[in-house]
């Protein structure tokens, strides 16, 4: 037997028959599961307007508010037939004199108006790429770390390991060799963070241009795990894409770790990370290096007299006021929103007023850039963080 279907319309049609032949409102209201006051609204709809009444009314407002007048939409249209070069923010202010005594529009507002009449023209985004910084050559341990993830490989249980690797430059000396399932800052964090507790603080960090250490998609490049390394005064150093040799002394490294450490894969990470721990003592006490006068790299390194105590507050007595960057990476300013980038969230920026109606922001002592009261949204600065070092040295 089919399902019985039924419309609204048609309910309505019985409950108003119903209602015609004599039963009581109340009784009726009660059977149908609406209340009295709806019942009557249908009953007066339909001796007002008969069967059309019975039928849903649109909701949509009748009049708007903020709508914008005719007029002023076929001045944007028209001026920018003029000027089909010229974007919202110039036809805004050619259009200023002319919508007087209305209000004029926003920019916002003037680009939804030629976007609707499409004339927008879409440009074609281009992935962003990121490029490497100067390199320095470090002569004393503590100077210079390198970090990188030694490629993943799967253990017998069939989950993968991801090596992160840490190492002093001048010493060769390996701090860190952690196994781990993903490549996620979470995790980074938490083995810098104990490393940077045993061996103390160094100058400068080498890496490469992938996550955790860097993020196409953000400003600069940086990553939630960069902007750490920055604000415990750790200076970045990012190698070219697609030229690990600038990271030579480490994939060296990596070289041996597969040698030495990974074939056969253990059965467990736990079982892969005891191997790494063998490897890590025998590499740093026991195993000479040419480049060292045949020494081990523990005979020359020394723990950083820079120890680890966390990040301290940021403050900005030379700007006219500080704010902390939101969750979705954004600066709240007199009622306006600029993005920045997500990486900065929880971070403490500052912002001076330069000219009128133009304002930088920094953080720490890095002007991240501008941006103006009209648009709200920052025009980046030359990238602060690839500042003049020495040049690298070939290996």
């Amino acid at each position: 037997m089919p399902w019985k279907e039924c419309h609204v319309v048609d309910e309505r049609l019985r409950f108003i028959a119903r209602l015609r032949e004599g039963e009581q409102m109340t009784a009726l209201c009660a059977e149908f599961g609406i209340s009295r006051k709806t019942g009557y609204k249908i009953f007066d709809r339909y001796k007002t307007c008969g069967l059309q009444g019975l039928t849903d009314r649109s909701r949509r407002s009748r009049r708007h508010a903020n709508q914008l007048p005719f007029p002023v939409e076929r001045l944007i249209v028209g001026l920018k037939k003029r000027y089909p070069s010229w974007g919202a923010p110039k036809i805004r202010e050619k259009l200023r004199p002319q919508c007087a005594p209305l209000r004029c529009p926003a920019i916002s507002t003037v680009h939804a108006v030629l976007d609707r009449h499409g004339l927008v023209r879409r440009r074609r985004r281009r992935r962003p790429r990121l490029t490497g910084t100067p390199l320095s050559w470090a002569k004393q341990p503590n100077a210079l770390w390198c970090a990188d993830y030694k490629g993943e490989f799967m253990l017998t249980d069939q989950r993968y390991c991801y090596p992160l690797t840490v190492t002093d430059f001048a010493s060769r000396y390996l701090l860190s060799c952690e196994a781990l399932e993903t490549t996620r800052a979470t995790y980074a964090v938490t083995v810098f963070e104990r490393v940077f507790q045993e061996f103390g603080l160094p100058d400068a960090i080498r890496t490469d241009n992938g996550p955790p250490f860097a993020s196409a998609h953000a400003l600069y490049g940086l990553s939630q795990l960069s902007v750490w390394w920055l604000r415990l005064g750790i200076r970045l150093e990012r190698i070219q894409p697609g030229h690990p040799e600038q990271n030579g002394r480490h994939e060296r490294l990596h070289l041996t770790l597969k040698t030495e450490a990974t074939h056969p894969a253990a059965a467990n990470v736990l079982q892969q990370q005891t191997r790494f721990d063998e490897f890590l003592d025998r590499y740093n006490r026991e195993r000479p290096h040419q480049a060292l006068g045949m020494k081990v790299p523990a005979d020359i390194y020394t723990p950083s007299p820079r120890p680890y105590r966390g990040v301290e507050e940021i403050d900005y007595p030379l700007h006219d006021f500080s704010v902390t960057v939101t969750h979705c990476g954004r600066i709240c300013f007199k009622t306006r929103k600029i993005n920045l980038s997500h990486v900065f969230a929880g971070q403490k920026v500052g912002i001076k007023q330069v000219e009128d109606r133009l304002w930088l922001v920094s953080f720490m002592h890095y002007d991240l850039g501008y941006f103006d009261d009209e648009t709200s949204r920052l025009e980046p600065t030359d990238n602060p963080f690839g500042a003049s070092v020495l040049p690298m040295r070939p290996e």
